[in-house]
C-alpha cells in the first residue's frame, strides 16, 4: 500500500502565501512523477504542477510565476510553495504520485483564500 500525507493547507488572505507538503510512504518503488492537483467547488480536478525525479517541473498556466513545486527524493516528499494567492486558488488540493505500479492520491487538503 501507498500512503500520501498532506499538510500545510488553511485559510489565508489574498496576496499571502502557503506551503503544501506531501510525504509518501509504503510500497513506493519507481516513482516517476509527483505533483499536485486541485478541485474547486463545481469544477473538475485540474493539474496544478508536477515534477519528475530529475527536477523538471510542469505548471498550469494559471499558477506560473506564483507557485513553485519541489521534491526531496530522499524523503519521498513533494512541496508546493504558493505565493500571491488569490480567491481563484481556493480549492481542495490533492497530492498525486505516479509510480511504475500505478497512480496514487492523497486525501486532499483545503486551501481557502479570502479577498
Amino acid at each position: 500500500q501507498v500512503q500520501l500525507v498532506e499538510s500545510g493547507g488553511g485559510l489565508v488572505q489574498a496576496g499571502q502565501s502557503l506551503r503544501l507538503s506531501c510525504a509518501a510512504s509504503g510500497n513506493i518503488f519507481g516513482i516517476t512523477l509527483m505533483g499536485w492537483y486541485r478541485q474547486a467547488p463545481g469544477k473538475q480536478r485540474e493539474l496544478v504542477a508536477n515534477i519528475n525525479r530529475g527536477g523538471n517541473a510542469n505548471y498550469a498556466d494559471s499558477v506560473k510565476g506564483r507557485f513553485t513545486i519541489s521534491r526531496d527524493n530522499a524523503k519521498n516528499t513533494v512541496y508546493l510553495q504558493m505565493n500571491s494567492l488569490n480567491p481563484e486558488d481556493t480549492a481542495v488540493y490533492y497530492c498525486n504520485l505516479l509510480t511504475s505500479f500505478g497512480m496514487y492520491w492523497g486525501q486532499g487538503i483545503q486551501v481557502t483564500v479570502s479577498s
